[in-house]
């Protein structure tokens, strides 16, 4: 089960790395679902490794791993801004702070979130009948 579970989510996250890049370069899909996508991308990362972790926490960790990068993006050392300006340190660590940021990976955590509880609703309901 676990194996699978692994599989599960590294394919999400594959797809997710996909249709995040995609965001960034059909200049009519508004850059905030980027962002989301980002945030979903984190969440899909953390289930991978801890697969058996309970929802919230991947919630949480996720969240917070989020919210690091994000904030990281004020501090403007040499170092941090010459990775920022090749084309993978900036997908990664992002140009600049923005609480619209935030909002996009808080939006995109809670979408992943409320889609995961419903399918695990669904599965529970079936495996009782």
């Amino acid at each position: 089960m676990k194996r699978q579970s692994r599989l599960l989510y590294f394919l999400l996250l594959s797809g997710t790395i996909v249709l995040g890049l995609l965001s960034r370069f059909i200049k009519t899909i508004p850059l905030f679902i980027g962002d989301m996508l980002y945030a979903i991308m984190i969440y899909f990362l953390v289930r991978f490794h801890f697969p058996k972790a309970r929802t919230k926490t991947t919630v949480l960790i996720s969240l917070l791993v989020c919210y690091i990068i994000e904030t990281l993006q004020l501090y403007q050392a040499d170092w941090i801004v010459s990775i920022r300006a090749t084309t993978l340190g900036r997908l990664i660590l992002g140009q600049g702070f923005l609480w619209s940021d935030i909002l996009a990976y808080t939006f995109g955590i809670g979408i992943v979130f409320m889609i995961e509880n419903i399918l695990k609703s669904s599965r529970n309901r079936q495996q009782k009948r």
